[in-house]
């Protein structure tokens, strides 16, 4: 039975920034089924951590009773949205964004529930409507309610001009085109709810009012904040690049273990964004101190982990840092790096290349600045010697390789 509980419990777990109209919204929560779809452009064959947020939040909607809709930008990423960005996106040809398309619906695919009932999600994709359009018609109506003057304050655009860093005619279009599609949405599938991150606030607005004043439709807008850690880091990002979503991209180890490295401040509100557990589970782990905070960063591990990889993998990943850190041992589901006998030089491998080998560093010369900054261990001993050389036999075992104490990988001869 669909509530307003949506609302109430996505405040408190945090998703909510701003909302164009709290009464009208709960008003339509109480009253049936809700619709309500954030777009994902097609820019990387995955996601990463930084739409889970995005996700997380439909997932809650499905999980209250109203019906998530994560729409593909098969259209709009031929456009490319400039919010924020120091300069434009690169385009794309329509084979990579083909590509891209299937990587990220197998990614969304394994946090909501699909098919055809009220509130099973759908994933539509704006290509449908978007390549038919014909610019002379979109010009006569839709471009006629759209002010340049209120388009040029959109800060995403403000601090573009700002920064001299010019915005091209492609890129100004994008607005128009997000509005499009929450006018055909509604139209097609009844969709009355539009979300996003805090950044589309101007473009989801237009969109309402274009829903307004073409189709005399109420329809509404919510945004989420976006999200840092504790000491400012942007979410999802660490030294070695994105944390991306896709298990062939980042190993579901260290998936797990970006999670258990959260910083303690993040811990609760982690928790209630990033995980199913109630709120009061949530308080009583976030009340925790000293080292026990350790214990409660294991199950934001394990939990987050699960939603996206499944029950199974996270805890055989939350069993692979026990044995690893705790017990001693190797640990069965830590990633596995087989590398070729043509790569050994006088029967070894210098240890400096094993760590590029690995993908722990991106380089023969990084791996020899982390080995002279004491930043390299081999099954868990710190490296010394620049000259180290790995013999045949140990890489024909295994050798358990790390850059510092949080990352790690099993690299052995195929």
């Amino acid at each position: 039975m669909p509530t307003a509980e949506f609302l109430h419990e996505a405040r408190a777990r945090g998703f909510v920034f701003q909302c164009t109209d709290d009464e009208g919204l709960e008003s339509a929560l109480k009253s049936g089924v809700v619709s309500g779809y954030i777009g994902f452009d097609c820019t990387a064959d995955s996601l990463h951590v930084g739409s889970m947020v995005s996700l997380m939040l439909l997932r809650l909607m499905q999980r209250h009773g109203h019906r998530p809709m994560p729409l593909i930008g098969g259209g709009t990423t031929k456009i490319g949205d400039p919010s924020f960005r120091e300069e434009a996106r690169q385009l794309l040809t329509d084979e990579q964004i083909g590509i891209n398309k299937a990587g990220i619906r197998r990614n969304i695919e394994k946090l909501m529930t699909f098919g055809d009932g009220p509130t099973d999600a759908i994933m539509p994709d704006n290509a449908e409507w978007l390549e038919e359009l014909s610019y002379i018609r979109l010009l006569r109506e839709v471009g006629v309610h759209f002010s340049v003057n209120r388009m040029l304050g959109f800060d995403s655009v403000k601090s573009r001009l700002e920064r001299e860093q010019g915005l091209t005619f492609l890129e100004f279009n994008y607005s128009i085109l997000q509005s499009y599609d929450f006018r055909e949405l509604n139209r097609r599938y009844g969709v009355t709810l539009q979300m996003g991150g805090s950044d589309q606030w101007g473009n989801i607005v237009s969109g309402i009012d274009l829903c307004r004043r073409t189709d005399g439709k109420t329809v509404f807008g919510l945004t989420t904040p976006l999200i840092a850690t504790a000491s400012g880091a942007k979410m999802g990002k660490t030294a070695k690049g994105a944390v991306w979503l896709s298990e062939d991209r980042v190993p579901v180890f260290d998936y797990w273990q970006y999670w258990r490295n959260t910083e303690d401040a993040d811990v609760g509100r982690f928790l209630k964004l990033f995980t199913d557990l109630p709120l009061p589970e949530i308080a009583r782990l976030e009340a925790l101190g000293g080292a026990e905070i350790n214990e409660a960063k294991k199950i934001l591990a394990t939990e987050a982990t699960a939603i996206l990889h499944g029950r199974a993998k996270a805890e055989a990943a939350a069993e692979t840092a026990r044995a690893q850190f705790e017990g001693g041992g190797g640990g069965g589901d830590m990633p596995v790096v087989t590398i070729s006998a043509a790569e050994l030089v006088d029967g070894g491998v210098a240890a400096f290349r094993l760590l590029a080998l690995a993908g722990l560093v991106a380089s023969n010369a990084e791996g020899r600045r982390l080995i002279r900054g004491g930043g390299a261990r081999i099954e868990d001993e710190a490296v010394k010697d620049e000259a180290l050389v790995l013999d045949e036999a140990a890489l024909r075992q295994g050798v358990r390789i790390s850059q510092g104490r949080k990352h790690h990988r099993l690299v052995r001869i195929g």
